[in-house]
């Protein structure tokens, strides 16, 4: 047994570099280390939990993650400067260590530093949260986690998107549900010499039946061009959020439907080819000079 004990104490110290007491009181030392980190893992989830519940109808998702963030931080933190007393390390002295070797990481990683900076002023600004629906530079999906390096996003085809915090704040952002309602663009075109007060009259009261579109703001008509095949327009309707792929469906399936009941013809382009009368004995051919 003591042999044993021996090897295990000289293989510690060969990887480690410490001194291990495998006695009885060492170990029961060890025990009370370990029984320290495990009260303080349960303490922090214990916040975590109690936290979640207060927060969870007085807050919104953005908030509570930070929140999370900041407990999950600071258990880290915690759990970390405990272990480092327990093993005798001078934390002081890493520390100035740390600010020594900061200066020379720091040029190794100034992408990170500056996404972390970033990350600092999309938290404050509040420009979108989690759940909104996103663009940037030409990606659009629904808003993940924020986090301080980057932004995660989830696109419409169920891809992970992850985009730097920087880039976020030099990119121009759309958020689209920022807003409670967003306007359905529905472009049309009717034939020359249709009456466009009487279709005025039938789209307006197809939107208004329409379950998905909104009184306030109303539909209307915008008038575009008088183009090569037809005249062109556009439809504007509103609706919710949610409910915005839904109405840009479900308008183009009625619209059709009533302009074929109404007898409306929906242009395509097209052309007419006029062919001279000419005498009968013209073959087309010029005679050779």
């Amino acid at each position: 047994m003591n042999t044993l004990t021996s090897s295990l104490e000289s293989f510690f110290l060969s990887v480690t570099g410490l001194k291990a007491d495998l006695s009885v009181a060492g170990l029961w030392k060890a025990a009370q280390f370990l029984i320290t980190l495990a009260v303080i893992y349960i303490f922090f989830k214990i916040i975590s939990i109690l936290v979640k519940r207060f927060l969870i109808n007085k807050s919104s998702l953005q908030t509570r993650h930070i929140v999370n963030k900041i407990i999950h931080y600071s258990a880290v933190t915690v759990i970390v400067v405990t272990i480092f007393n327990r093993l005798g390390i001078n934390i002081s002295a890493i520390l100035g260590a740390a600010g020594i070797a900061g200066i020379a990481i720091g040029f190794a990683a100034q992408t990170s530093v500056s996404n972390v900076i970033s990350g600092l002023f999309v938290i404050t600004e509040r420009a979108f949260k989690i759940g909104d629906i996103i663009e940037i530079e030409g990606t659009i999906g629904t808003v993940q986690a924020i986090n301080l390096l980057s932004v995660v996003l989830k696109t419409f085809d169920s891809q992970y998107v992850r985009v730097p915090n920087e880039t976020i704040i030099k990119a121009n952002l759309i958020n689209y549900s920022h807003f409670p309602f967003r306007r359905v663009k529905t472009e049309l075109s009717v034939s020359y010499g249709t009456d466009l007060r009487k279709v005025e009259k039938i789209l307006l009261d197809t939107a208004q039946k329409n379950q998905f579109c909104v009184a306030d703001p109303a539909p209307s008509i915008l008038w575009s061009a008088f183009a090569d095949s037809g005249i062109t327009f556009t439809l504007l309707t509103w609706t919710k959020i949610e409910d915005f792929g839904n109405l840009r469906n479900s308008i183009f399936i009625e619209v059709d439907e009533r302009f074929k009941k109404e007898g409306i013809e929906i242009p395509f382009p097209q052309t007419d080819i006029h062919i001279k009368d000419y005498p009968q004995d013209f073959t087309g051919i010029k005679p050779a000079s």
